[in-house]
């Protein structure tokens, strides 16, 4: 038995943005746990961070001004890497530099979606993770929706065992925007939408395809073809309000990331059928906030879920003022009006499953069920698809190398 599995595991967060606050939310809901550090790159983000952890009484978390602080503190037992993408393979490179050198004694790191902005980065991230002997983690929330989790476990108990396993997966993510200068810039985001939440799309479908407690990569990847556009974001109007609001500057107006995707996966199962993931992805969407849709379909069954088609909704008049939120939903457009609200954000979107899986695996010194490999396989699916993108054709993955492909945004 692992030495952690006698008592909390003891974690520190690398970044302190909107997704770390989001895992921050969903660890109240999760055992075995103290946030005892917080690295970021600015002093008041981390020092609020830290005194938002004693406010939900997650830990005593120390505002480390160095990462290296940080991954060194001897109350440290686990990362999570929630910095944005362009940072995350040198975080990586020092974490791996310190483990090595003897100075850090980190047991396990986890990782934020996407795990690279390319294959190449993210195949040195696994040969770093890899040669550390840390155990690791991939923070797919999609994967650990409650829907999701739910829904698959009926189909395939109920369904896919009398009448054949299900062979079509749809995923759809859209809302009107990312709230960071990062995200619109593609040489550190890596790409645009398609990379951002197309990452969420390809890989509930994968997992929603594979079987109960099978290896994801049973299924094996054979074509993808994909279309992207810029339908919104870089019309006049539109990009002046981008180039305002995120302080951008002139190269990254002339080369817009887009704001749209779509495409089409095909794999094959151990029995040598075909099974399809359709994923689609939109930043140019505007409706109550963010919108999930996810399907599955086999020969005699079929489910769905739409984050949008909720229980509880309000509606608020005219005469109903006040400032702007996300307190409804995520990516919030609208205080009036009929409103749908998520009722428990952290648990529907999957971040309480989802770190409560990597939580309880890393106490018991076992590799979580999706991990670096994972991320990895992700990875190769977006560069498949913007390749696919790009040259206006079909990708076969058994024919097109992709280790030095990066997606066309991206490259300065």
């Amino acid at each position: 038995m692992s030495e952690l599995a006698s008592r909390n595991l003891r974690i520190g967060f690398i970044g302190s943005g909107f997704i770390a606050n989001f895992h921050l939310e969903s660890l109240v809901a999760v055992r075995n746990v103290d946030v005892c550090g917080v690295y970021s790159l600015t002093k008041n983000n981390r020092e609020k961070f830290s005194n938002r952890v004693g406010a939900l009484d997650l830990g005593n978390c120390t505002a480390y001004d160095s990462l290296e602080g940080l991954i060194n503190a001897p109350d440290i037992d686990a990362v999570w890497i929630l910095c944005p993408n362009h940072q995350r393979l040198d975080v990586m490179r020092v974490i791996h530099s310190n483990i090595k050198d003897g100075q850090s004694k980190l047991t396990a790191v986890a990782c934020e979606k996407p795990l690279a902005r390319n294959l190449a980065e993210a195949k040195e991230m696994l040969s770093l993770v890899e040669d550390s002997g840390l155990l690791h983690g991939y923070l797919e929330n999609q994967v650990f929706c409650t829907p999701v989790q739910r829904g698959k476990d009926i189909i395939w108990r109920r369904a896919a065992a009398v009448t054949g396993r299900p062979y079509l997966a749809r995923a759809s993510e859209e809302h009107s925007g990312p709230h960071a200068p990062w995200f619109w810039k593609g040489e550190q985001q890596g790409g645009g939408a398609l990379s951002d939440m197309m990452c969420h799309g390809v890989e509930v479908g994968r997992f929603m395809l594979s079987a109960p407690d099978a290896d994801r990569s049973d299924l094996k990847l054979k074509s993808v073809t994909a279309t992207v556009a810029n339908l919104k974001w870089n019309k006049p109007f539109y990009a002046d309000q981008l180039q305002k609001k995120y302080n951008l500057d002139e190269h990254t107006r002339a080369n817009p990331v887009e704001d749209f995707a779509r495409g089409t996966l095909i794999f094959e199962d151990e029995k040598g059928d075909e099974l399809i993931v359709e994923a689609s992805t939109s930043w140019a969407y505007v409706g109550a906030g963010l919108r999930i849709q996810l399907e599955l379909s086999g020969p005699e069954y079929s489910m769905e879920f739409n984050s949008l088609n909720t229980g509880l909704k309000v509606f608020m008049s005219r005469e109903v003022s006040g400032g702007e939120g996300e307190d409804l939903v995520e990516k919030q457009n609208a205080e009036q009006g009929l409103m749908p609200v998520i009722e428990d954000e952290a648990g529907i979107y999957g971040y309480i499953n989802e770190n409560r899986h990597m939580v309880e695996r890393f106490r018991e010194g076992k590799m979580p069920s999706e991990n670096f490999y994972d991320g990895y396989a992700v990875v190769e699916m977006l560069m498949a698809l913007y390749k696919s993108s790009e040259e206006n054709r079909t990708i076969f993955l058994d024919e097109d190398d992709l280790s030095d492909y990066i997606p066309l945004v991206a490259r300065v």
